[in-house]
């Protein structure tokens, strides 16, 4: 395996997890798990005034100490798997804080980012925005029980775009909109197989029968 840390990618609902957690047993990979709790996120999901704010800094400095924990381990041996690159953390703040939370958030961002280690290979995971509401609807995650549609459209909007101008690292978008890795093996397996051909520049993976 040429690729010894893998993150992988994508909007909400669109299975990052539970990909990571499928490929860390093919691979016998060290996991590393978003910690998506967060005490402001409910208010964030009501709407409460300055909750985003406070959620996206919550986000970003757990993120920023999970991935500086993980630089310090001894894991020469061992495939990394992430399911998030330090990076989405700014397309929510651009997508959920106004100007003047910006001008705070950029400094600081820009600070934490310069000693947060890039993965060797990035995964990006697409699918409708359709897709992934019923995929949210169906995991029933209590403080995810009021997001809007609207919303998400916009994150997968978001998530399409910045990916479209990434070139950080390797890159392998793998549309799942008609993929169920978690209930097909043989699914898991043809991705597995796309991920060990996978080389530099960036490659796309669409499985037979899916629309272009």
């Amino acid at each position: 395996m040429k690729f010894r840390s893998i993150a992988v990618e994508g909007p909400i609902g669109v299975g990052k997890t539970s990909f990571v957690e499928r490929l860390a047993g093919k691979f016998d990979a060290y996991r590393v798990l978003e910690d998506v709790e967060n005490p402001f996120l409910q208010a964030f999901y009501e709407d409460q005034p300055g909750a985003a704010f406070q959620a996206q800094l919550f986000f970003l400095l757990s993120r920023y100490r999970q991935l500086q924990e993980l630089a310090q381990r001894d894991l020469f041996h061992q495939i990394t798997l992430c399911d998030y690159i330090f990076a989405k953390d700014k397309i929510f703040a651009y997508l959920n804080l106004d100007d003047a939370e910006l001008l705070i958030y950029d400094k600081l961002y820009a600070l934490l980012e310069q000693q947060v280690p890039k993965p060797d290979l990035v995964i990006f995971l697409q699918a409708e925005t359709r897709m992934l509401g019923e995929r949210i609807r169906g995991r029933k995650r209590r403080y995810e029980t009021g997001i809007a549609e609207a919303y998400v459209n916009e994150v997968n909007k978001a998530y399409n775009y910045f990916f479209f101008h990434y070139n950080q690292t390797p890159l392998l978008v793998i549309d799942t909109t008609s993929i169920d890795f978690v209930k097909h093996e043989g699914h898991l397996d043809e991705l597995v197989e796309q991920i060990r051909k996978m080389e530099r520049g960036v490659q796309y993976y669409r499985p037979l029968g899916s629309s272009a």
